[in-house]
């Protein structure tokens, strides 16, 4: 009798049901913080058994990027190198961290379909391990980042408490965008390589390589790129420049709209995202 009751209450499809179950797995998915974790250092680690340096040659290629661009593009655009390298470091590490939490995610469900068709796992629990997973990453490159703000000597006006903020508000909105795209990339396995290309396209009209005031009369447009604001939200702090009103605000408002809206699309998906696997 208990079971009939229990499948005929699973069987139910309301638009409240499946919110409510949203909210479940979203709450499970705290409690299981750990084994997201786990699961992120886990594939980290995976990925360079048997390697000398391990996660570190994502550090040494990275800082080799860093500096062959820091070189190159302050010598074509004339600027001093002690203020360009620490400019283009940092906007290559934080635009890396969006650019892996938002590519990666597109797999999020299709690489967890294993466990997911096995166990009762929350799902929002493999979206959680794709950003610990970038956010390791970002540790390991934590030392490019401290390297360039002492080579430029930013570190003396350095503010870390709101780079910090800015460094959560990045991740608050890289997530949602990753779980709808781990959503999306489940129906649709086109997906991912349109993510991909979108980042690659971002990358390059986003202030990365470049200095905003180079864009002229166009700056204005910049207001219209996010990743600009998630950007310099980090970027700003850590290198003494003040960060304007209206950008905590656009992240602020980006996190909550796009939480919202996409908690929405995973509470009508998510008891289809295992058959869509």
């Amino acid at each position: 009798m208990e079971t009939a009751t229990h499948m005929l209450r699973t069987g139910r499809r309301g638009a409240l049901f499946q919110l409510q179950m949203a909210f479940r797995d979203l709450r499970n998915s705290f409690a299981r913080l750990g084994l997201a974790w786990s699961l992120a250092t886990h594939d980290v680690a995976s990925r360079y058994r048997g390697s000398v340096l391990g996660p570190f040659w994502i550090t040494l290629s990275m800082g080799l990027m860093v500096l062959g661009i820091g070189f190159l593009y302050a010598s074509l655009f004339n600027l001093p190198l002690e203020q360009f390298l620490p400019y283009v470091a940092l906007g290559i590490v934080f635009f890396g961290v969006m650019t892996g939490t938002i590519n990666e995610g597109c797999d999020t469900f299709v690489q967890a379909s294993g466990m997911l068709s096995q166990t009762s796992l929350p799902m929002l629990t493999f979206v959680w391990r794709t950003v610990f997973r970038n956010l390791i990453n970002l540790g390991h490159h934590l030392v490019i980042v401290v390297a360039v703000l002492i080579f430029g000597g930013y570190w003396k006006v350095a503010d870390p408490a709101l780079a910090l903020a800015g460094i959560l508000l990045m991740l608050l909105n890289a997530s949602w965008v990753s779980l709808l795209a781990g959503i999306a990339s489940a129906r649709y396995r086109d997906i991912p390589q349109i993510v991909g290309s979108v980042m690659q396209f971002a990358i390059f009209m986003t202030p990365v390589f470049w200095l905003p005031d180079r864009f002229g009369k166009h700056q204005v447009y910049l207001d219209l790129n996010p990743f600009y604001h998630l950007l310099q939200a980090v970027r700003g702090p850590l290198m003494g420049q003040p960060v304007l009103a209206h950008t905590w605000v656009v992240l602020v408002s980006m996190a909550v709209l796009g939480w919202g809206a996409t908690f929405l699309i995973f509470a009508r998906t998510r008891r289809r995202i295992v058959h869509y696997l």
